[in-house]
């Protein structure tokens, strides 16, 4: 059987996929992506399942690659979920042989600072919580103001530094995302915590400088 992926690009479905007469995009995305002539990394949620800190079985893929965006229809292939960006931080890459070669995703340290940045393509700050939650164990953010801190904003770097410190109590990691900070920048201003709400009369967190704007509850794992 051959299924149709993209305009132009088929991929044949394998015997253990035929029952479902679909292939699942770890399956293809490499080469869909060199047919597309894209650099590109498993990213977001399907980054943190091959981390273990899926929490659930992601219903999409997150590919992250950079502009301009790809044609790609969502009549065409609804799984896969595009996100964009300027470049691709190579440097923070891993890679991991597949069924059909070698497939790139984010380390975890990119993947937490990803899915705080990107957390209306995953469903929110809680959500982003509760994987950042089961991501902890992994994530070293010692080096991160050299390289790591420029694919990023200075406001989500905030961001996840009061999650970690306020909500996952993650206080030796929170500690370490914040000399790296404060190294990387010298002073930073005020954020609200979400930009989906007011900010006004929101208390201020003193020390990350945000506006807690929102109330974040991670699930139950």
């Amino acid at each position: 059987i051959i299924y149709p992926v993209y305009k132009g690009f088929y991929v044949i479905i394998p015997p253990h996929y035929a029952a479902k007469r679909m292939v699942p995009p770890i399956y293809y995305i490499d080469q869909l992506m060199s047919y597309l002539n894209k650099p590109y990394y498993i990213s977001l949620l399907n980054a943190a399942e091959i981390h273990g800190a899926a929490h659930q079985r992601p219903q999409k893929f997150s590919v992250m690659s950079v502009f301009p965006k790809s044609s790609v229809s969502q009549s065409k292939n609804n799984t896969l979920v595009w996100v964009y960006r300027k470049e691709i931080p190579t440097d923070f890459l891993l890679s991991k042989n597949s069924e059909t070669g070698v497939i790139y995703y984010s380390n975890a340290e990119l993947t937490a600072l990803d899915i705080v940045q990107y957390e209306q393509y995953i469903g929110g700050l809680s959500r982003a919580s509760t994987i950042l939650e089961e991501l902890t164990e992994k994530l070293d953010f010692r080096g991160a103001s050299n390289k790591l801190f420029g694919y990023t904003s200075i406001a989500t770097i905030q961001r996840l530094g009061y999650i970690l410190d306020e909500v996952l109590n993650a206080a030796e990691i929170a500690d370490t995302l914040y000399m790296e900070l404060t190294s990387y920048v010298k002073r930073f201003k005020y954020i609200p915590l979400t930009i989906n709400k007011p900010k006004d009369c929101a208390e201020r967190n003193n020390r990350w400088k945000i506006f807690v704007n929102t109330i974040i509850e991670t699930d139950e794992i």
